[in-house]
């Protein structure tokens, strides 16, 4: 193992660009998940029985699908038949609509937990179906949501390395690039890149906790 030839300049700033990387197409892809999962999670509670039916079909299917494939599929597949999009855009729009579909179950759990009774005392009062969706059961089940909804925002995390199937230079790309100049740079730099993980994962982790103390 050679740290010190590892932890040169060129090698760091190498490794930390991808990692820059990583965080932009997770911050972006946390974005989009968190906003498909809200719109498909209250399809798939609604009483709209047309709408509950086609967002169940929709996020099941995309639940049973590898992550891996939606990616390769988007940032391969696309491409070639003709529709153009880059290999950071094509890692975050897999990333959401894979990971959107995870929220979105969550979401739907989170609206159920909320006690029936509450949405008929809100109906009884005057209040429309959507404004007591709106102002009554989401609030709730949000707090509700908060503890799982981090977690699979710390699993997006670590799944943005499934993007090294399109080449995108993020953290695991780079790490690959940079171990294969020299075999005694590989498990130094695997380390460094599990520091870098793991460091994003547990601030995640922690401020996880604090909200869900907080909404308790």
């Amino acid at each position: 193992m050679d740290f010190g030839g590892l932890f040169v300049w060129p090698n760091v700033r190498f490794i930390l660009e991808g990692f820059l990387l990583t965080l932009e197409v997770a911050i972006y892809a946390i974005l989009f998940s968190f906003a498909l999962g809200i719109v498909f999670g209250i399809l798939r509670y609604t009483r709209i029985l047309v709408l509950s039916q086609v967002a169940a079909f929709i996020i099941d299917l995309i639940r049973n699908l590898p992550l891996l494939l939606i990616i390769f599929f988007i940032g391969m597949v696309l491409p070639s038949i003709g529709f153009s999009i880059s290999l950071k855009w094509a890692a975050i729009t897999g990333l959401s609509i894979f990971e959107g579909a995870m929220i979105a179950e969550i979401v739907r759990s989170g609206l159920n937990s909320v006690h029936k009774g509450q949405l008929e005392a809100a109906r009884s009062s005057g209040l429309s179906y959507s404004q007591t969706l709106w102002h009554i059961i989401l609030p709730q089940a949000l707090r509700r949501m908060v503890p799982p909804i981090v977690s699979q925002f710390i699993s997006l995390f670590k799944d943005t390395s499934l993007a090294v199937i399109i080449s995108l230079p993020e953290l695991t790309h780079n790490i690959q690039i940079v171990g294969g100049q020299n075999q005694s740079f590989v498990i130094p730099a695997l380390l460094f890149a599990a520091s870098l993980y793991f460091a994003v994962n547990y601030s995640m982790s922690l401020i996880a906790r604090r909200l869900e103390v907080r909404t308790h």
